[in-house]
């Protein structure tokens, strides 16, 4: 089978930062484009996860569900993924660090996954939002988990930062446990043990939702520095 190696964009992070959170792609959509990646849901609720081509909903009180294929989402990002290069980790190596020392180019655009122990992990899930309110506004909602100690996979991207505007720039993770029971966004955590697959995507494929808000919202936020906000607040 023919591997393309492109990432897929349901939409630009800058709608998501603007509040648009209507569905405007299926789960069953994105999961036609890739089996990995992430995303969250409509109306901003959870964190998405998608592993082995199969997507979790990851709730404001970090407990994952499967979902089906009909649950609808504003943003997500997947990519078919086949690994190009699998390393061990040095044990209490942070997550970023190692990642940052295996990628060959910071202008790339890579498809992570991270299989093993880790030590530390603090993970954010957003709530549920009823109106349309900026994602820096949201997060100040938002819930954040730790695990001392605990087993599961990483997934997400590596994204330069010129693309900032269409996809979270830099290190983009989502965790999901052994047991496929809990998780959330990646704030900071190290590995104990465990092994980075890495896939270089050369390409980029993106949406642009048809919808009255997409049309005639501005977007013109800075997604960077916005989401460097979000991030510094945890």
């Amino acid at each position: 089978m023919t591997v393309h190696r492109a990432a897929y964009l349901s939409a630009p992070v800058n709608a998501l930062l603007d509040g648009l959170y209507e569905g405007t792609a299926t789960v069953a959509d994105i999961l036609a484009e890739g089996d990995l990646g992430l995303g969250t849901f409509e109306d901003l609720d959870g964190e998405m996860v998608v592993l082995d081509g199969r997507a979790w909903q990851v709730d404001n009180t970090g407990t994952a569900r499967e979902v089906d294929g009909t649950a609808r989402t504003p943003f997500a990002c997947v990519a078919p993924f086949r690994a190009e290069t699998v390393d061990e980790v040095p044990p209490g190596t942070g997550i970023e660090e190692a990642i940052s020392s295996l990628i060959p180019s910071p202008n790339m655009l890579y498809a992570i996954r991270i299989d093993g122990c880790f030590k530390g992990l603090r993970v954010r899930s957003v709530p549920r939002q009823e109106a349309y309110t900026p994602l820096v506004e949201v997060a100040k909602q938002q819930a954040t988990f730790d695990f001392p100690e605990t087993e599961g996979t990483l997934c997400g991207f590596w994204t330069p930062t010129f693309l900032g505007n269409v996809a979270v720039p830099g290190c983009h993770l989502h965790f999901l446990d052994t047991a496929r029971q809990r998780g959330g966004h990646l704030l900071s955590g190290r590995i104990t043990s465990g092994r980075i697959a890495l896939m270089h995507l050369p390409r980029l494929n993106m949406a642009l939702p048809m919808t009255l808000d997409f049309l005639t919202a501005p977007l013109g936020r800075d997604a960077e520095a916005e989401l460097n906000v979000i991030e510094r607040d945890q």
